[in-house]
């Protein structure tokens, strides 16, 4: 305790400057929440006090909230205050699973028993040599699980070589904009709207130029008139408009690519939900040599797996394989293994096809109650994915309607959030991750938000 909570011990006031000390201590975690403290009586011994001084002193920090005194267990730290102090000062603090939240499959379904029953077979067979440091980019064998499955299901044009293993698509972007970065690029371009993610990913690195999105995908004329030679596209599924890029566009971006030297970085973030439509292949198929690709377990699985992954013409997978081992020498090979063992077992075709079932039927409940509430209010990007957009009156302050909505616990983003300029006002409504009934009700709420908003 005197490590701990050092004060001057000498002279008035040691009341004072004890609480104080404690205080500091506690608010510094350095007694964290749930530490028994010694009694007034030990602590007294310890630091050659009087007792009343340091029974003044716990009193005070009882009545401000910070300790609990507790008949049988003594005075312990109070765990709301860590509790309050987090969520007060981390930004990073998770949104929770909030109704109409996009970007978050419905965790409830992860696989639990075949997920255990494939990390259970890597556990018991792999080598010992396995779990040494090993290649950043990942072990072969998972990488050779992950190419035959992304040629055969996003017609792909890649092998293990070209595959690095990711702690998902967010560190894949990061490698790739300090790659960019150390290559002379000084900006990227980038869908308008697309994902404030992935544009924060890239902005550590690269001025991010927004490029506008209309029916047909990525206006390609636009982008040719911007500076950047790399640009970021979602082309089986737009985010947030869910569009697909119309094949004159594709063929437009390659051709755009290949005569300026550019890097198509293709985000094929949720390419496997689709509903109503045919699949579309990714652009990486048709054009390797100018596409990186870019995907992830996160919408499929979860998000707390960090499985992501990348692949890249040779020129600069090199390189994102330098800054992969300078940042850490390489993921978790076990969670690698076990997906890898999912994969060539079909576990993880099966859990899709189950998840789709299910949110059809979301995103099918969650259309019809914005029929009912928001009547005559247009819906994009219904035929894939886990979200959809509603698009709100001209002049509508889709921020201040995502806010009020937030402070009544829903999830919606504002689709003003997505861009970087002006444009229509909307909100970025998810459906995956909650009931029918859930989203039936979320629904009427934010309808009646709506109406309460000035």
């Amino acid at each position: 305790m005197e490590a701990l909570v050092p004060f001057d011990r000498t002279g008035r006031g040691v009341a004072g400057r004890l609480t104080a000390a404690l205080r500091t201590a506690i608010e510094q975690e350095r007694l964290a929440a749930g530490a028994r403290l010694p009694s007034s009586r030990e602590l007294a011994a310890d630091l050659g006090l009087s007792r009343g001084v340091v029974v003044e002193a716990y009193e005070q920090l009882i009545a401000e909230g910070r300790l609990v005194a507790r008949r049988g267990s003594g005075t312990i730290v109070a765990a709301s205050v860590h509790t309050r102090q987090a969520a007060a000062a981390d930004p990073f603090v998770a949104a929770g699973l909030r109704p109409l939240r996009p970007g978050i499959p419905d965790l409830g379904l992860f696989p639990r028993a075949a997920w255990r029953r494939a990390y259970d077979r890597m556990v018991t067979t792999v080598r010992d040599a396995d779990l040494d440091y090993g290649d950043p980019a990942g072990p072969m064998a998972v990488r050779e699980q992950l190419a035959a499955y992304l040629g055969r299901v996003r017609a792909a044009r890649l092998t293990a070589a070209d595959l690095t293993v990711t702690a998902g698509a967010a560190q894949a972007f990061a490698l790739l904009g300090r790659v960019l970065s150390a290559d002379g690029h000084r900006t990227v371009a980038m869908e308008e709207p697309g994902s404030r993610g992935v544009r924060e990913q890239l902005a550590h690195a690269l001025d991010v130029l927004p490029v506008p999105v209309d029916d047909d995908g990525l206006d390609v004329g636009a982008l040719e008139r911007t500076r950047a030679r790399a640009v970021v596209v979602t082309p089986a599924h737009q985010f947030p408009t869910g569009v697909v890029l119309a094949p004159a566009r594709r063929a437009a971006l390659i051709a755009w690519a290949r005569r300026t030297g550019g890097l198509i970085i293709e985000d094929d973030y949720d390419a496997e939900f689709r509903y109503d439509r045919e699949p579309v292949g990714c652009v990486q198929g048709v054009a390797p040599d100018v596409t990186v690709y870019i995907g992830s377990a996160s919408k499929a699985l979860a998000p707390a797996l960090r499985l992501g992954w990348l692949s890249a013409p040779p020129r600069h997978l090199s390189r994102v394989r330098v800054h992969k081992r300078s940042i850490d020498l390489g993921g978790p090979i076990l969670e690698q293994y076990a997906f890898a063992d999912l994969l060539a077992t079909g576990g993880y075709d099966r859990h899709l096809r189950r998840a789709r079932r299910a949110y059809r039927t979301r995103r099918d409940a969650l259309v019809s109650a914005l029929d009912r509430h928001f009547p005559g209010r247009p819906v994009h990007g219904v035929a894939a994915g886990l979200h959809l957009v509603l698009a709100l009156p001209p002049g509508a302050d889709d921020a201040a309607l995502a806010a009020a909505a937030a402070a009544r616990g829903l999830g919606p983003v504002a689709l003003s959030a997505c861009r970087l300029t002006e444009g229509p006002p909307g909100l970025v409504l998810g459906y995956a991750a909650h009931t029918a009934d859930e989203l039936a009700e979320a629904v009427a709420v934010l309808a009646r938000i709506n109406r309460e908003l000035p």
